[in-house]
């Protein structure tokens, strides 16, 4: 059952933006009142406002800093994000910046985190050069939950390669993501895969989740 918060925090490249977006609109498939709250203070490459037109068509609401993808971005948490915890009919979903401005945007909101009614989620992506290997990983959990003053409560295996992504690379993440939950003792809850592809696996991947790709207008949409 999805918890009424799900924080999803990765490393830049990845993807965990997306998978925030795919996430919030699966809730909201599943007549789920849903915001997401765009928490990537210092991003200027790929932000939730980035899909704000899909959102909204889909009855996601977007908290965001006006200042989001303009030329005045500047680290800043509109004050609207204290309804993910002022509301308990809303499920709602943080994109977390991945560096130290990230988690300590998101640690302003620590002592709020009730426990057990929350979800803070790794997202990991074996193909970036700086998590390519399981202990690669374990710095930056460290980094984040030190600035952040939370937890990490799983892992989500979203391995791509963009475009290049296949089903045998997906395939071939599966034993690092199972090494980087025995280095941390976080169960993994999702493997992550283009939906397309998702469709041509021949046996089954417990915790599979098929994404589209979201992104800037000018981006193609699977």
């Amino acid at each position: 059952m999805a918890k009424h918060i799900t924080i999803f925090a990765g490393h830049y490249g990845s993807g965990k933006t997306n998978l925030a977006v795919n996430y919030a609109l699966a809730l909201r498939r599943q007549g789920k009142e849903v915001i997401i709250c765009d928490v990537d203070i210092v991003n200027p490459y790929f932000r939730t406002k980035d899909s704000e037109e899909v959102l909204n068509r889909h009855g996601v609401r977007l908290i965001a800093s006006p200042f989001a993808n303009s030329n005045l971005d500047i680290p800043s948490v509109p004050p609207e994000t204290s309804m993910a915890f002022d509301r308990e009919d809303i499920y709602s979903v943080f994109d977390v910046g991945g560096d130290d401005s990230g988690a300590v945007a998101l640690g302003q909101f620590a002592d709020r985190m009730k426990a057990g009614e929350h979800e803070m989620v790794l997202v990991i992506n074996r193909h970036r050069l700086l998590t390519s290997h399981p202990e690669d990983v374990l710095g930056f959990v460290r980094d984040m939950e030190a600035a952040s003053h939370m937890r990490f409560t799983g892992i989500a295996n979203n391995s791509n390669l963009g475009h290049e992504t296949t089903c045998e690379s997906f395939l071939q993440s599966i034993p690092y993501a199972q090494r980087v939950s025995e280095l941390t003792g976080l169960p993994v809850l999702m493997h992550c895969l283009r939906e397309d592809l998702a469709a041509q696996l021949v046996e089954p991947v417990p915790g599979l989740f098929p994404v589209r790709i979201y992104g800037k207008s000018e981006w193609k949409i699977y």
